[in-house]
């Protein structure tokens, strides 16, 4: 791209070298050692776009012989084993068993040779045949005969394949067999490699790779970062980073600088006991039993074994009945009762009640007596309204009023023979309970002229809005509201009518508000109802309006219904002291504004940094009214300074000259400022 594009010089071409001869004989795949620069380099038949270096592992790799008992075959993230012919694999996914023959193990101790006659780089055939090596027999590159048995082997740059026949390209870029410095990039190729020096053709922190694309390095693998000893490394697109090194608790990996949790239970490095499932949890686990028949729980050994529901249960069964334990459930069996006097057992037989001796006429109260039931027993009393006498023999009246004053009746009691009797005092009547006085509600007679209200032993006459009551307390009369209250009641003029009253408005300007109390200001302008001319303009004001001429002066024109803009500059002198701009406007307030109050704001628009403005009032202001003050560089107001007492109107010429940029430019602002009384 940089030869192309930008005329640089030709690309370099990569130099090829050939694998360096091996001293010694071809090694078997499964006892070569892995460089420390595994994860630089993909094969080309992994490489995909867009994937990191060595982001795939070779499982049979980095665990030699551990995996699978004859041929372990690596996959994208994975790995499965595979057998010699004439073996099954077993059900474990590991072990070979043979097709009709001893045990796996046993054959393959069989047939592999003494370890002195047996060379680097070759795997056994499974069943040997003399004379195999004729034409050079099964094997693909190399055969040769160890003894009565055929081995095959490869040439310098392959490797034996898992069949024992075929040979395979030898990955020196990924078995670290190559000498291609740190600053260059190893590419395979097939019995050999090439180094590319891959700092020309891509930036620091990225390599070049089989397909001429930059990718990135891992300095954490390849040993090129910085970190110290006490730091662990995590790679980074293009850099890397040093992190304090850090211990992880167990049940947890150190996992790009961070301690992730280990689940147990995928990695199959619980130790929970057959009947019992792993349940992973955050950096342990823990193992979950088989579930049991109800009535039975699992003991830690996983029997299941009865629950004692008696002891279990803190109320297993009703009261009266007791409780017998039963293999996976309990039983209920009722208790026999026995009660003492004055008690008998009920009729599901659990408790023992009460004998209500009262009611089985099994009491000895004499007449006149009344039996009252208590547990277990009974008593005779006197009927109500009467006592024993000192005696105890017979009943007497009882006084109520004397024995409870104040607590039978409400107002009056009278006592009579084994009762009492209540009365009310005037205004109230007795209540239904022959207790308790009610109020008696007067205002049913009509006795007052218009409203009458109860109150408790009595009543209250009282009148409707805009009356008030006689000295009878019983008639009504009319209030003059207007005479109490003008200035409150109505904004303008009160006029008093029976009852109430009404307000009215000035006959010009104004009109009645839906409040009734207030005036409203009539719009003449928009109303269409003034007397003003077709070059003058209509300015409605509280209660009346104004005929306004806005003319603009020789050398401008009007370019809006209230702006007028110069035309032409003749000299420097007049462009600075004649306005650009002349603008007209309208201002309504009221008398008695607060002072100072700001009424108009002046500023350019826009306003840029640098901007200075100066305002002067240079006509209508010769009373002192108004003044004027700048908020910032390019902000000023006019205020009043004043306070305006009566309606009055004024015309004020406020000039604003602008600094800008080494130029002064300036604006007239002509106003007219309206002061009327308050809103009626």
């Amino acid at each position: 791209m940089l030869s192309c594009c930008e005329g640089e010089d030709p690309l370099i071409v990569p130099e090829v070298r050939q694998a360096p001869e091996p001293e010694s004989a071809p090694q078997r795949v499964s006892e070569v050692q892995l460089g420390s620069r595994e994860a630089l380099s993909l094969g080309m038949e992994t490489e995909v776009p867009n994937s990191l270096p060595g982001d795939d592992q070779d499982e049979c790799l980095l665990l030699p012989g551990e995996l699978c008992q004859h041929l372990c075959i690596n996959t994208v993230g994975s790995y499965h084993c595979a057998c010699f012919p004439g073996f099954s694999l077993q059900d474990d996914g590991r072990t070979c068993r043979p097709d009709n023959g001893p045990p796996a193990a046993a054959e393959e101790s069989a047939l592999r040779p003494e370890p002195s006659q047996v060379a680097p780089n070759t795997i056994l055939l499974p069943r040997p045949q003399p004379n195999t090596c004729k034409d050079n027999g099964p094997c693909k590159q190399v055969c040769s005969i160890i003894g009565d048995t055929a081995m095959c082997s490869c040439f310098p740059g392959y490797a034996i394949m898992a069949d024992g026949v075929s040979c395979e390209d030898r990955d020196e870029c990924l078995l670290g067999a190559h000498d291609c410095s740190r600053r260059q990039f190893c590419v395979n190729t097939l019995g050999s490699f090439y180094c590319v020096n891959h700092t020309v053709l891509c930036a620091q922190g990225f390599i070049l790779n089989v397909h001429r694309k930059c990718v990135d390095i891992n300095e954490c693998v390849t040993d090129l970062h910085t970190c110290s000893r006490g730091e662990h490394c995590v790679n980074t697109v293009g850099s890397f980073r040093c992190y304090k090194a850090l211990t992880c608790q167990p049940g947890y990996t150190l996992e790009e600088g961070e301690c992730a949790d280990v689940d147990e239970c995928e990695l199959g490095t619980h130790n929970c006991q057959a009947g019992f499932t792993c349940q992973n949890t955050k950096g342990s686990f823990y193992c979950q039993a088989r579930r049991c028949m109800e009535g039975f729980l699992q003991d830690p050994e996983g029997n299941c074994v009865d629950i004692n529901e008696c002891t279990s249960l803190s109320e297993p069964c009703r009261p009266g009945f007791s409780c017998i334990n039963t293999v996976g459930s309990y039983t209920c069996q009722r208790n026999p009762l026995l009660c003492r006097r004055g008690y008998h057992a009920s009729q599901d037989g659990t408790e023992c009640v009460d004998v209500n001796e009262c009611e089985a006429g099994m009491h000895h109260c004499r007449e006149g007596q009344v039996c009252h039931n208590l547990p277990g027993s009974y008593r005779c009393d006197c009927k109500a309204g009467f006592q024993q006498d000192a005696f105890g023999r017979a009943c007497v009246d009882v006084n109520e009023c004397w024995t409870s004053p104040g607590r039978l009746c409400q107002h009056t009691c009278e006592n009579t023979l084994g009762s009492y009797r209540c009365s009310c005092a005037s205004g109230f009547q007795l209540a239904a309970d022959g207790k308790h006085c009610k109020d008696v509600n007067e205002c049913e007679a009509q006795r007052c002229s218009q409203e009458c209200a109860n109150i408790y032993g009595s009543y209250q006459c009282y009148c409707r809005q805009g009356y008030q009551l006689a000295e009878d307390g019983h008639t009504c009369t009319d209030i003059d509201e207007c005479a109490q209250g003008a200035g409150i009641l109505c904004a303008f003029r009160c006029i008093n009518v029976p009852g109430s009253y009404q307000c009215a408005c000035p006959e010009k300007g104004y009109t009645m508000m839906a409040n009734g109390r207030s005036c409203k200001d009539l719009d003449e302008c928009a109303l269409g109802t003034h007397n003003c001319s077709e070059a003058e303009t209509c300015h409605n004001i509280e209660g009346s309006f104004r005929c306004l001429l806005f003319e603009c002066p020789p050398n401008y024109i009007r370019v809006s219904e209230t702006k007028c803009e110069r035309t032409t500059c003749h000299d420097f002198l007049e462009c600075q002291s004649s306005p650009a701009h002349i603008t007209y406007y309208q201002l309504n307030f009221q008398t008695g504004l607060l002072v100072p109050a700001h009424i108009f704001r002046i500023s350019p628009m826009p306003a840029f940094a640098g901007d200075t403005i100066a305002l002067t009032i240079t006509r209508g202001n010769e009373e002192g009214y108004f003044g004027t003050r700048r908020l910032n560089a390019y902000t000023g107001v006019v205020y009043l300074q004043r306070s305006v007492r009566e309606p009055r109107d004024f015309a004020l010429d406020v000039e604003m000259k602008l600094w800008r940029q080494g130029s002064v430019t300036t604006f007239l602002a002509k106003m007219h400022v309206f002061f009327t009384t308050f809103a009626l």
